[in-house]
Order: C-alpha cells, then sequence, then structure tokens
C-alpha cells in the first residue's frame, strides 16, 4: 500500500520540527488548488538551516521510499520548493515568507494538525 499524502506531509513536518523549523503548518489544499494535495510551510533562520531543514527532510522522505519529483530554489535565496506531487514542502527564510505571504492563497484550505512531536 502506497503511503498518503497526509502521512508524507506528517513526517515532513516531524522531519522539520527535528532540525528546529519553525511556523510549520500543513495546509490540505485539495478543492483550492490543482497542483497538489497537501503543502507545508515553515521557516528556517538562516541560509545554513534551509539547507538542513530541506536535507532532513529529503533524508526521511528517502527512509520512506517516497522520490521527489522535484527541488527548486536555493537556501540562500530564502526559499527551498521539495515537489513531492502529493505533498509540496515550502521552507522559507523570515523575510521571505513574509514578503511572499503564499499562506494567503490557501486562506481557504483545512489546516491539517500538525503531529505531537
Amino acid at each position: 500500500m502506497a503511503i498518503q499524502p497526509e502521512q508524507i506531509a506528517r513526517e515532513a513536518a516531524a522531519a522539520l520540527d527535528a532540525k528546529q523549523a519553525e511556523g510549520i503548518r500543513i495546509y490540505d489544499v485539495r478543492g483550492v488548488s490543482n497542483l497538489t494535495d497537501v503543502t507545508i510551510v515553515a521557516t528556517g533562520t538562516s541560509g545554513p538551516h534551509l539547507k538542513a531543514l530541506i536535507s532532513e527532510v529529503q533524508r526521511r522522505m528517502k527512509d520512506l521510499g517516497v522520490a521527489s519529483y522535484r527541488t527548486s530554489g536555493t537556501p540562500d535565496s530564502g526559499w527551498v520548493v521539495v515537489d513531492y506531487v502529493h505533498v509540496v514542502v515550502h521552507v522559507f527564510s523570515p523575510e521571505a515568507r513574509d514578503y511572499y505571504a503564499i499562506e494567503k492563497l490557501w486562506a481557504t484550505a483545512t489546516v491539517i494538525p500538525l503531529p505531537q512531536f
């Protein structure tokens, strides 16, 4: 049985939490977006922190047998996106998260509760 998008999202959120990401939010965007089912947004404190966050998510997904379709952005740009098709992970610097405010796109989306870390 394939791993479900909600479980991928919870595992990704746990990976982000393990590396001290801030402001982790999981959105069920089905019916709001036709690009993916679930979106995760988190904040890192610096370029190296963003790199560590993304590396931890990728390591955890690899351990689960979940392959990414594409990774875009760089830690130094302040925004990195990892696309797992049914789940998309966005990791921002604080400034980039404020500037782009992409969470406004999903204002009507259901927020999936974070797992107990």
